[in-house]
């Protein structure tokens, strides 16, 4: 199954996965302690998160977004903290503090991530209904293909153990480990060339 370019129409289906995806990610977690306003505020932080990437055309998605992957080109804005911030207390009114802790959080990994131009994997969530089928590798191909024509490396960065040894499989390996608190924050690098070539 190939995946496709997310479109603004694809905008609610890519939330869903993201929100359900990471409900008990610690990154997400540490953004949105709170069960009762975790739907609603991880959806409006999901939403910016799309909203900055799908422009560009580096959505992607397979089936109706039971697996997807937002990117970040060299060439595109980033997510700067700041802008992180003032984007979640807009879309959540008063957001419990969320939009401060994003802002740490962006802060001292964005310090840790490297200077030179790189593809940014800021999302990668497979839909719990559809876990196990290796689709978050398929997913994220075409983001990889793209940094290896363009000679740059990609980027991502995981707050879960169990994420490491899957991306290792996946040809990624850790650059850096470093803690947000109480949030251990590992940085990986993939070359893009191994997996364009139709490996893993």
């Amino acid at each position: 199954m190939q995946a496709s370019v997310a479109q603004v129409q694809d905008k609610t289906a890519v939330v869903t996965t993201v929100v359900a995806a990471f409900r008990h990610d610690p990154a997400f977690r540490f953004f949105f302690p709170d069960d009762d306003r975790y739907d609603a505020d991880a959806a409006a932080f999901s939403g910016y998160l799309f909203d900055k990437r799908v422009d560009h055309g580096t959505v992607w998605m397979i089936g109706e977004a039971s697996s997807v992957a937002l990117w970040s080109p060299p060439t595109a804005p980033g997510i700067e903290p700041a802008d992180a911030a003032e984007a979640q207390t807009q879309a959540m009114g008063s957001d419990g503090g969320a939009a401060e802790r994003i802002e740490h959080y962006e802060t001292i990994v964005g310090a840790a991530l490297p200077e030179e131009p790189h593809w940014y994997l800021g999302i990668l969530a497979t839909h719990p209904d559809h876990a196990g089928q290796r689709l978050g590798r398929r997913v994220m191909r075409d983001g990889l293909a793209r940094a290896a024509a363009d000679g740059v490396p990609a980027i991502l960065e995981t707050t879960r153990a169990d994420n490491v040894a899957l991306y290792q499989r996946a040809w990624w390996s850790v650059d850096h480990e470093l803690d947000v608190d109480d949030l251990n924050v590992w940085i990986l690098s993939h070359p893009g060339q191994k997996e364009t070539q139709g490996q893993g």
